[in-house]
């Protein structure tokens, strides 16, 4: 359930986030109070990272009284984390990511896909609080989603449900690194928007943050008049960073998309979670488990 695992009498949870370009470590409270915060740079690590999160973990773990490990990490990966591999981590291809950390820090640890883990967190402390079904989406360096429907996170097969990054939105568009070609994280990611224009997102035009605003737009339009929800909560810096442009294009093409009745109030609201998000779904993933 996705508002399970955040009561009162919670243990605190040690939570990991790792993303394409950083990972955050820090002692998360079942209120959401974070503490002990610290954050390890991908690209300083080529060959050693999972050293470096391990180093940084076992510090951590000193310091506070918590058997708990709750960790977010991009995906794909299979069942329960046993083994990841991030598009966009390529030294990482089915790593046994859990059993390196139960290994090392000798506690139990929970491992769920990024996106995923921050649409628990946006259910518990974030907009999502008052919705039963919801789409739960970060456009950032990659692109990702989880989905909620009748409070429940869902799984699919393998665990890996709601990779919305990988909804075809230009037919034979520019090449994903997931192999396929016009995805919606070839188009819209931080990395496909400065292969694109020559320019990081921090530095994009007018037209680049409408574009990208559209088709997430024309993605979620779709995806939720299948799914019968309509609220879509958006973090991660491309998109938070575009703003206004991003949301207003976002709204404007997915209620163009959007036509049958049911869907006709939806919305794609900004995350209320904040730079905090990542780790509160990372804990929400511990605490969700046990």
């Amino acid at each position: 359930m996705t508002r399970a695992g955040a009561s009162p009498s919670a243990s605190p949870c040690l939570a990991i986030d790792i993303g394409a370009t950083k990972v955050d470590l820090g002692l998360v409270h079942p209120d959401g109070t974070l503490e002990y915060r610290e954050r390890i740079l991908v690209d300083d690590h080529p060959d050693d990272l999972f050293d470096a999160i391990a180093a940084r973990s076992i510090r951590l773990q000193s310091t506070v009284d918590s058997s708990l490990v709750g960790v977010a990490c991009a995906g794909p990966m299979t069942g329960g984390g046993e083994f990841v591999s991030p598009l966009n981590i390529p030294m990482w291809r089915e790593f046994p990511l859990r059993q390196r950390l139960r290994e090392v820090l000798g506690d139990e640890v929970y491992v769920e896909g990024d996106a995923r883990s921050l649409a628990l967190a946006e259910g518990v402390f974030g907009a999502a609080r008052d919705d039963t079904s919801f789409l739960s989406m970060v456009v950032s360096t990659g692109v990702g989603g989880g989905i909620v429907v009748d409070g429940r996170l869902l799984d699919g097969d393998s665990g890996n449900s709601g990779h919305i990054g990988h909804l075809n939105v230009i037919p034979d568009g520019s090449p994903c690194s997931c192999g396929s070609f016009g995805c919606l994280e070839a188009e819209v990611s931080g990395w496909a928007i400065e292969s694109r224009t020559g320019r990081p997102p921090s530095h994009a035009d007018e037209e680049t943050r409408r574009r990208t605003g559209e088709l997430v737009g024309r993605a979620v339009g779709s995806l939720c008049s299948v799914l019968d929800i309509n609220r879509c909560y958006v973090a991660g810096s491309v998109a938070l960073g575009f703003a206004d442009d991003f949301f207003r294009a976002a709204n404007e093409v997915a209620r163009a998309h959007a036509q049958m009745s049911y869907s006709r109030s939806l919305q794609i609201r900004p995350s209320a979670l904040g730079p905090d998000g990542p780790l509160l779904g990372a804990a929400m993933v511990g605490w969700r488990a046990t």
